[in-house]
């Protein structure tokens, strides 16, 4: 008898095992000169899918959020649940959110977004507004920093009402009267209410407390904590 003769199905099969192990062998080879170029030139590359933790995914990524900073598609969002009348709070503001921006904002690897969590009392829920008032003219950031950058090392500031808008002030407020109207109006009650809400519904209530992509990070923790979880969920 002669040869058995192969099935037209059993070559199709071979052959296309031989074109996947071609396609791997090119992408393999692809993905090496995109991490060497990546080592290089030492950028962070945002990752396609971006880990998210046990507490869940908490951003808003809101277009045009004045209380935010960074892509609205960044891969790695940190949620900021902060007072104006916290020490540490200000300890962050000052030492470890501008390496974050450097780093990971600025490469559109971090998108920050702020939770106002009022609970040093009635100043804190009025700085809270102020801080709100700001934001309506477009200088949030600018007020923020400006108000944890006089904060004392320890202890709780006296933020009176004339205090807030000398803040304003050195922020760069474009309009301070319209500033000290809306700073003294409930009119951003509601949305603070709704931050400290949700500070509750998944357990926060102290000062400074983070969520990044789901993990909780709680207090003014050093530099290389933040970096070593923003660098887990962005799988960099």
């Amino acid at each position: 008898m002669g040869a058995t003769r192969k099935k037209p199905g059993i070559r199709r099969e071979f052959w296309l095992i031989g074109i996947l192990a071609v396609v791997a062998v090119v992408l393999g080879t692809v993905l090496v000169i995109g991490n060497n170029g990546e080592e290089k030139s030492g950028a962070l590359t945002p990752p396609a899918v971006a880990m998210v933790g046990p507490a869940g995914d908490h951003s808003r990524r809101i277009s045009g959020d004045p209380l935010a900073i960074g892509s609205v598609d960044a891969p790695v969002v940190l949620v900021e649940y902060s007072d104006y009348r916290c020490p540490f709070c200000a300890k962050f503001s000052r030492d470890t959110e501008p390496a974050l921006i450097e780093k990971y904002v600025n490469d559109g690897v971090l998108r920050m977004e702020w939770r106002d969590l009022p609970i040093f009392g009635e100043q804190s829920t009025a700085a809270a507004r102020a801080g709100r008032a700001a934001a309506a003219q477009g200088k949030f950031w600018e007020y923020n920093s400006a108000l944890y950058s006089q904060a004392p090392d320890r202890g709780h500031p006296d933020l009176t009402a004339a205090t807030l808008n000398d803040i304003a002030a050195k922020a760069g407020v474009p309009d301070l009267q319209q500033f000290e109207a809306d700073a003294a109006s409930s009119k951003f009650d509601e949305s603070i209410s709704q931050d400290m809400y949700e500070a509750r519904t998944i357990g926060i209530s102290s000062t400074p407390s983070f969520i990044v992509n789901g993990t909780p990070v709680l207090g003014a923790q050093p530099l290389t904590t933040f970096e070593q979880v923003i660098d887990r969920a962005a799988g960099l």
